[in-house]
């Protein structure tokens, strides 16, 4: 197959396009970064039509994961650019989907888990799950990464594409070994010592291991009957507290200092980021995944932990 990539420089990106360049297929990752890789790379500017989409036209599938980094303090000016970041491209890979001579036959989005609210009652699968935004006591960045996720699907949903399936991928943390990752990032708090509790730590976590992040995207091409959001997430969310002890456990450090509401306040302003990505419960399960017969390699986190310690440790 020819698999497509646009936005496919960043950790998620080179986990799907060393995945599927080892499998054999002609991979081919859209960016404005045309470092050498074993895959192709081809240029594009994400916002207006070049010789780049005639790598869509004649394709099998389009994987686009194009977005700026959240990992930031929402000033004006950078809500701007995550909006306008997944907002245009979308659009315009819809645009050129829809008039390809040879249309690729899916198109996986990237979406995110946080376009759910933050609850502590219960999970959000695709059927049942409450979109985000109108918790009481919601900070405005919350409500923030609710309209980006909402306008993120709604442009998929309306992209003429008759001949191309569209699956949305609601996506949880993918924890990977590789550097610069969320999961490297954790390990390095961990390590210091610093890697405990956040706030009261009854918030959820919800993630999935890189491999089965893989695998879910080979399933879903694979399966042409499923179609529309896709939660991407292990099926065991636990809470912020049970999630870095048994992060603990794996790296072998006994003690991780906690850290208050106001601490991370305080740290996330001084490292120009947002505690949403820490304090806002993410509950989220995937049961359009599990109720078509998709079985994890890695459902519960202690098991997962363990596996990613190993694989960080032997990378380094």
């Amino acid at each position: 197959m020819r698999i497509v990539i646009p936005g496919g420089s960043g950790q998620v990106g080179t986990i799907l396009a060393r995945a599927f360049h080892a499998d054999g297929h002609d991979v081919v990752v859209l960016s404005r970064s045309l470092r050498p890789r074993p895959w192709r790379v081809v240029s594009w500017d994400a916002a207006t039509p070049g010789r780049w989409t005639r790598e869509i036209d004649g394709s099998d599938v389009v994987i686009n994961l194009a977005g700026r980094s959240v990992n930031c303090r929402y000033t004006e000016r950078n809500r701007k650019e995550i909006m306008d970041s997944r907002v245009v491209p979308t659009q315009l890979i819809g645009e050129i989907i829809g008039h390809a001579a040879r249309p690729p036959r899916a198109w996986l989005q990237a979406s995110t888990a946080t376009i759910y609210a933050h609850r502590l009652d219960g999970a959000n699968d695709e059927a049942t799950g409450r979109i985000g935004g109108q918790e009481p006591g919601a900070p405005s960045t919350w409500r923030f990464s609710i309209d980006v996720a909402t306008r993120w699907e709604q442009t998929l949903t309306e992209a003429v594409t008759p001949q191309t399936r569209k699956v949305a991928l609601r996506s949880a943390v993918t924890m990977s070994p590789d550097p610069g990752g969320i999961f490297d990032t954790l390990v390095g708090l961990v390590r210091k010592g610093v890697g405990g509790t956040a706030g009261d730590g009854r918030q959820y976590v919800s993630w999935i291991h890189y491999d089965d992040f893989v695998r879910v995207v080979r399933w879903l091409i694979a399966h042409e009957e499923i179609d529309g959001v896709v939660n991407v997430a292990a099926p065991h969310p636990l809470t912020n507290a049970e999630f870095m002890r048994i992060l603990r456990d794996a790296m072998g450090i006994r003690v991780g200092l906690p850290a208050t509401r106001w601490m991370l306040e305080l740290g996330a302003r001084l490292m120009g980021t947002e505690t949403e990505l820490v304090l806002k419960s993410r509950r989220v399960v995937p049961g359009r995944l599990l109720g078509a017969g998709f079985t994890f390699r890695f459902p519960d986190w202690p098991e997962a932990a363990r596996n990613l310690a190993y694989e960080w440790r032997a990378r380094r």
